[in-house]
């Protein structure tokens, strides 16, 4: 193992081990951020601070509402079924409630198997309307609704507004669509999300860390805001248009957006308020959310999806939703395009080999390996005629260690005597670090693509946790140690190198013993897949005579010249 791999090593365990640390969830929640399109406000401000001169945002609490509050329970008043889900409508509020989803299985430790997902909000409703009616606040939860059922639809009818939802073609989108009797003009829709969703999955700790708000603008990426970056006591204003906003889990989702199909080049949602709830321990699983959509002519239509994170699902709105968590931070643009691509790729494979996701990953592995094995081939070449150079090299080195540029200049001349270029040996990590995006993407893949979700592969019970028993990580690691091993194997002595080839080995296995299986599984495919290469390569270094070339002075070096430079 040259210097060379050693560096690529290492660059590959940097990234590795800084990338969960950097942009996992469990990090320390960081004050609200405020930016040209964003404010941070404290609830706690007093009425006549100076702060609070701004001119008043859209997005407000409302003032006392004019109707008194009913002293009727929230209940079921209707259901909407589709071959995918069914959407229980709450009276009074005229909103949804639990959404069960036949397609899925509830994963929490306890709980019977074959039980249905149901994605249940922390209260009784999913969303809160108000009705903001000039200087009057009229909230629905008060109001109770005649409710009119048809096999398609659902009204709910009062005598400031009706409400109507009516199924559509993909089965976990309703459109929501009403009227404002007599308001005045100016009225708007007032929104509240869900303030949390109760987690349906086998580790409900990790589940509770991925609750988020997620809201986009058009033509901007996504913007994502965990629970636990909103600190009790204060909130957050964004301001704008927004095409759709929502509140999601790791695997799930509640979002609001503009009618599919209708131009996304104007968001119809106006403006979000976000804000931190009181905690009652390290997990936040409850935050507050409000947006506003205006009345048009006393009317308003909106799209509400309640459902999985599918990709395809997402993919086929056409609004970008597929990139509601919008992850890896700062690399977000780098990483984005690949996650993408592989995600794109492993459906693929899914819908045309009709096999297992853990037969999908071996496959994929081997494939990238494949694909590699030419650019592979070329950086071992290039390391062992570098290996070959090195005593000619440091020959020029001592015998022109004061004279810089001529140093430089007979060193340039090696290199074109033999083919190569000074840039070489940086060239020949770059095979070692092509997989290294497809690692990095396949890591945030695994972390929200609910297609791996309680997927068992031989005895991995789910692709998305990790190994109970271990095996796949120790499998990675004793494979990557294998790799060093032979890539050592015919290398001239290099106690440094023998250093690494143990202790990398050992950081990676602990490093990923709690990575999801699946993503285990893949890397100790692609080290797998390495091995014949390697050994081919070590049998051709030895025949090169590479290995046999001891460490020499300058003098010896001198006199080895000559004779490396026999191709």
């Amino acid at each position: 193992m040259d210097k060379r791999t050693l560096l690529a090593a290492a660059l590959m365990a940097l990234v590795i081990v800084l990338t969960p640390r950097i942009f996992s969830s469990r990090s320390a929640p960081p004050p609200a951020p405020t930016r040209a399109d964003s404010t941070a406000v404290s609830t706690a401000a007093p009425a006549n601070s100076a702060a609070a001169t701004p001119q008043a945002p859209t997005v407000t609490a409302p003032k006392a509402d004019t109707t008194r509050r009913t002293t009727t329970p929230i209940a079921q008043a209707a259901t909407i079924t589709t071959p995918r889900a069914t959407f229980a409508l709450m009276n009074p509020g005229a909103a949804p409630g639990d959404v069960t989803l036949p397609s899925f299985r509830d994963l929490r430790p306890g709980d019977p198997k074959g039980t249905n997902v149901v994605i249940a909000p922390a209260g009784k409703l999913h969303l809160v309307y108000r009705l903001a009616a000039g200087a009057d606040t009229i909230a629905l939860d008060t109001l109770h609704f005649t409710v009119a059922p048809t096999p398609n639809e659902v009204t709910f009818s009062s005598v400031p507004i009706n409400v109507s939802y009516r199924t559509t073609s993909d089965g976990y989108r309703l459109s929501v669509s009403g009227r404002a009797n007599n308001a005045p003009p100016g009225a708007t829709l007032v929104i509240d999300l869900p303030s949390g969703i109760r987690s349906v999955e086998a580790d409900t700790l990790d589940d509770s860390r991925h609750l988020a708000f997620a809201f986009k603008i058009p033509r901007r990426d996504p913007t994502s805001v965990a629970f636990s970056k909103l600190e009790p006591g204060s909130a957050r204003i964004d301001t704008g248009s927004f095409q759709w906003v929502a509140a999601k889990t790791k695997y799930w989702l509640v979002a609001l957006m503009q009618p599919v199909g209708s131009l996304p080049s104007a968001g119809i949602f106006r403006d979000i308020l976000l804000r931190g709830a009181p905690r009652t321990g390290k997990v936040v699983d409850a935050a507050y959310a409000r947006t506003t959509l205006p009345l048009k002519n006393n009317a308003f239509a909106f799209d509400l999806y309640i459902g999985p994170q599918s990709w395809a699902e997402l993919h086929a709105l056409n609004n970008d939703l597929e990139n509601v968590n919008p992850y890896a931070g700062w690399l977000h643009p780098v990483v984005q395009p690949f996650a993408t691509i592989v995600m794109r790729v492993l459906l693929w494979m899914k819908a045309t080999l009709r096999v297992n996701y853990g037969w999908v990953l071996i496959i994929f592995g081997v494939v990238i390996r494949l694909l590699l094995w030419p650019l592979n081939n070329k950086a071992m070449r290039s390391s062992i005629q570098m290996q070959r150079l090195q005593p000619e090299l440091t020959a020029i080195q001592a015998k022109y260690k004061s004279d810089p540029e001529k140093q430089r200049d007979a060193l340039v001349k090696v290199y074109q005597d033999h083919g190569m270029s000074p840039f070489s040996p940086m060239l020949g990590c770059l095979p070692m670090l092509l997989p290294m995006p497809v690692l990095f993407a396949l890591y945030f893949v695994f972390q929200n693509t609910i297609e791996f979700r309680g997927v068992p592969f031989l005895w991995l019970p789910d692709l998305a946790l990790k190994d109970p028993l271990y095996i796949i990580p120790l499998v990675m690691g004793g494979s990557m140690y294998l790799l060093s091993w032979l890539g050592m194997r015919s290398s001239p002595p290099n106690p440094q190198a023998k250093m690494m080839s143990y202790m990398m080995p050992v950081m990676f296995t602990f490093l990923f013993l709690n990575f999801a299986s699946g993503l285990n599984l893949y890397y100790a495919v692609q080290n797998i897949a390495a091995l014949p290469q390697q050994w081919f390569l070590s049998r051709e270094r030895v025949r090169a005579g590479v290995s046999s070339t001891p460490a020499l002075g300058s003098a010896g070096a001198a006199r080895a010249g000559p004779a490396t430079r026999k191709t």
